[in-house]
């Protein structure tokens, strides 16, 4: 559905986009990840048509946007990044404005309407001032716009800025539903949103794409990928007793580096690194048997995507 290639963008001698390339196919949720001022809100602006890109071409539905704007613009969902609005506008009657831009009258733009406001939760605030709400419910407003002419494709900035939790869940829940129907491309700062909602994850850094791949495979690229996280219970957690145990573990040949986490009232906190693929579950666990160690905990990591995104964002 989305196809891009090569597309560069330039503010003056700032290079802020940087001859990208890639595709989006249809029941893909992506998560566009970068630092401030990486190049995401300027690719996406491009990718909707707000921005004209310097180099390359930009396809939606085989479409090229430069060619046929409008055609391609009705296709699209789009929530900027600030979500702009009318501020003198009610809730409702902003609604029955961008309704009726998307070409929607009568019977048929109330009941859209309706629908996106129980989709995102605005019963209570339909008719105040948008200027007098909050900036969750601002944000809410703008995802219900993105979303009220049934879009191909959705393209959401910061989607959960601003929201409380209950509200961040409750907008996860919608992407996560809509995704099997449409193209989602979604920015966001806030990693657990990536493993929760996305099936693709790609990181842009300096205007280019450094990273692309499933969550998992993200995951994957953290040195804490399939740690084991060991708890024991020692009486007497002296520092010969520590060192001993400690030394155990780097030389299990599963084990490339074991550390102490937390000592505390007979506990003894411990992480192990594994030297590869191979989990490390069963090699621990006979060795605390054959070392007579009591295991009150035993926990394997996924990996952390807060890492992998520092390692792939900085020099």
């Amino acid at each position: 559905m989305i196809e891009i290639s090569n597309i560069t963008k330039r503010f003056g001698a700032v290079t802020a986009v940087d001859d990208v390339s890639f595709s989006v196919g249809h029941g893909e949720v992506l998560g566009f990840l970068g630092p401030n001022g990486a190049g995401k809100s300027t690719t996406m602006k491009m990718v909707t048509g707000f921005l004209r890109p310097d180099q390359g071409t930009i396809r939606i539905g085989g479409v090229d946007i430069a060619a046929s704007p409008v055609e391609v613009k009705r296709w699209i969902g789009y929530l900027p990044e600030g979500a702009p609005l009318y501020g003198e506008m009610t809730t409702r009657g902003f609604l029955r404005f961008i309704a009726g831009m998307h070409g929607f009258r009568g019977a048929d733009a109330e009941g859209r309407i309706a629908d996106v406001m129980e989709k995102v939760s605005l019963e209570s605030v339909m008719e105040m001032p948008i200027e007098t709400l909050s900036k969750g419910f601002k944000r809410r407003v703008g995802l219900a716009q993105a979303i009220l002419h049934d879009p191909r494709i959705l393209i959401l900035d910061e989607p959960t800025d601003g929201l409380d939790p209950n509200q961040k869940h409750e907008v996860r829940s919608l992407i996560k539903g809509m995704s099997a129907e449409k193209v989602i491309i979604l920015s966001t700062h806030i990693l657990e949103e990536v493993d929760a909602v996305c099936t693709r994850a790609m990181i842009i850094a300096n205007g280019r794409i450094v990273s692309d791949g499933t969550p998992e495979e993200l995951l994957c690229r953290s040195r804490l990928h399939n740690a084991l996280r060991l708890s024991l219970a020692i009486c007497d957690l002296d520092e010969t007793t520590v060192g001993r145990v400690v030394e155990t573990l780097r030389s299990l040949p599963e084990v490339s580096q074991a550390e102490v986490s937390s000592q505390s009232d007979g506990t003894l906190e411990l992480l192990a690194l594994p030297a590869g693929p191979k989990p490390l579950a069963g090699p621990v666990s006979a060795a605390a048997h054959a070392n007579g160690w009591h295991v009150t905990g035993l926990h394997v990591e996924r990996g952390r995507l807060d890492d992998v995104f520092r390692a792939m964002t900085t020099d």
